[in-house]
């Protein structure tokens, strides 16, 4: 039986999502001349996307510096531990400086070391200062307050929460979407997948409200591979105040670039020894490292110390004001923090034009895997990576509408998911896979989402449920048969990266909606 939908719309480009890479998609595709509907399933207010909340900046090579395209893309296959797709790498990287002049031209400032000149920071991972930063550490809101702005004449509809990609005769056919008036849909020959995240599958996170996991699920249901799911970015430093759950602040480790230092409660160093780039190691090694302090310790957080750093409020406004709203004034204390939820590695498999496999499906931002940020993202890559894909997408998703024209309606089918009760499913997954896992947490996180009860999904807090419980089945899946030490992956019976060449693993749904490994693919 379909479902009969209660209203109907066209276009010739839907967007998913309001970020970095979905705005950055829908104006290129509205500046080659289609009509482009964007779907938010959030209202207007400001912060309901991840990009708002990104402090450190935007990594770019700028010309006439110390700084190359080369240096930049080996810096980023260092920190993807051997899963970069070398030539996606410098793909993007290469056209960064392209991309964020762009983004200039649409009204973004960027802070500046003298008239003229972007001022650059260095940030964990990089061997150069190419971070460009606005505000100090207010990047992301600026770049979201730019993009906003440009996108104003744009046909965004807010509280529109897309449901299912309706296909056939494997092509996109349009989305099925719920908004006030009830279950509709917007018939198109383009989709651009600009969801985000899925830091929400853990009980604590740096993503807003909004970031569960919804693209890779759409993507997942739709047929279409997930790919590098495994590697979720913790981040080392989330601001921690004592609380439960939710999104919390992070710390940007621009700050750990300035001087700021890492210790435990007696003051003692928490990556001495561990990495020759210390407290500017990558991530993953950073935050692998405060997780096995705490653990030795029993202490509930670590300590950023950056009463070193000189104006530190006039720097980094943002942290100074989250610090201070938990009680800590940075400039006279520690600021106690732990690793949270932060970035998904890997998503929906796209190339660097954002193509996925699904003829008029395309892919952009954090919930796509272009091959970029392998098994661990180099800090400030994301931005750069969501203008320079998002960008792309949405020239290619244009000239597909172009070429296929209008799309016969396709009928929607019930959608019928699994959904477990989410602070179960948080709970579940914060227990079993966060910083480093292992095999036996992994088998009793499968087995707790393998009860889940399948259920009518037609709201957007079902829809979210029914996504977070999808996408854990895939990470969870991946992370088991992952039995090595990689990136952001750590598994803790396995702490060393298999002596076999590095290759990331595919995920799919079966016909029963499991989950399941298809034959490992070689990292190019």
């Amino acid at each position: 039986m379909s479902i009969h939908p209660v209203w109907h719309e066209r276009a010739d480009v839907v967007v998913i999502g309001t970020g970095v890479g979905g705005l950055a998609a829908a104006l290129a595709a509205h500046r080659a001349g289609r009509r482009v509907v964007v779907l938010s399933k959030a209202g207007r207010k400001p912060g309901g996307t991840a990009t708002h909340y990104a402090q450190g900046g935007i990594a770019v090579v700028l010309p006439d510096t110390d700084d190359s395209v080369d240096a930049h893309v080996a810096d980023t296959l260092a920190a993807g531990a051997g899963l970069c797709d070398p030539d996606a790498v410098t793909s993007i990287v290469a056209d960064g400086y392209r991309a964020v002049t762009e983004l200039v031209s649409d009204g973004a400032r960027f802070d500046e070391s003298s008239t003229g000149d972007w001022a650059l920071s260095r940030e964990g991972g990089h061997s150069r200062r190419r971070i460009v930063h606005a505000n100090g550490d207010a990047t992301g809101a600026e770049v979201q307050r730019a993009l906003d702005h440009a996108a104003n004449t744009l046909d965004i509809r807010t509280k529109h929460t897309a449901l299912q990609i309706l296909h056939d005769a494997g092509s996109v056919t349009g989305v099925l979407v719920v908004n006030r008036q009830g279950i509709g849909v917007v018939h198109a020959p383009s989709v651009i997948l600009a969801t985000g995240g899925l830091g929400h599958l853990y009980g604590a996170t740096t993503n807003p409200e909004g970031s569960t996991g919804d693209g890779i699920a759409l993507a997942l249901w739709a047929g279409v591979a997930v790919s590098d799911i495994e590697f979720i970015q913790f981040h080392p430093t989330m601001l921690f105040d004592g609380h439960g759950g939710g999104r919390r602040p992070l710390v940007t480790e621009a700050i750990r670039g300035e001087g700021a230092i890492l210790v435990d409660s007696q003051g003692n160093s928490i990556t001495a020894g561990v990495h020759p780039m210390g407290d500017l190691a990558p991530r993953d090694v950073v935050a692998a490292a405060i997780d096995a302090r705490l653990r030795a310790t029993g202490e509930p957080c670590a300590y950023l110390d950056a009463r070193g750093i000189r104006d530190f409020k006039r720097r980094f406004p943002t942290v100074t004001a989250a610090c201070r709203a938990a009680g800590v004034d940075p400039s006279r204390q520690p600021i106690p923090v732990v690793p949270g939820a932060h970035y998904s590695c890997g998503g929906v498999v796209a190339d660097v034009d954002g193509q996925t496999e699904l003829a008029g499906l395309f892919a952009a931002g954090e919930v796509a895997r272009t091959g970029m940020h392998g098994a661990n993202r180099l800090a400030s890559n994301s931005l750069l990576e969501g203008l320079v894909v998002g960008g792309r997408a949405g020239r290619a998703a244009a000239a597909h509408a172009t070429q296929t024209g209008p799309v016969r309606a396709a009928a929607a089918e019930p959608i019928d998911f699994p959904s477990l009760v989410r602070g179960d499913l948080q709970w579940a997954m914060s227990r079993d896979a966060s910083v480093v896992r292992d095999a036996d947490g992994l088998c009793r996180l499968i087995d707790t989402l393998s009860v889940a009860s399948a259920g009518a999904v037609e709201t957007r807090s079902g829809f979210e449920d029914a996504a977070l419980t999808a996408t854990a089945r895939a990470v969870a899946t991946a992370a088991l048969a992952r039995e090595e030490t990689r990136g952001c992956h750590h598994r803790a019976e396995h702490p060393d990266a298999s002596a076999a060449p590095a290759r990331s693993l595919t995920v799919r749904l079966d016909a029963d909606g499991n989950a399941q490994v298809e034959a490992l693919a070689a990292a190019s």
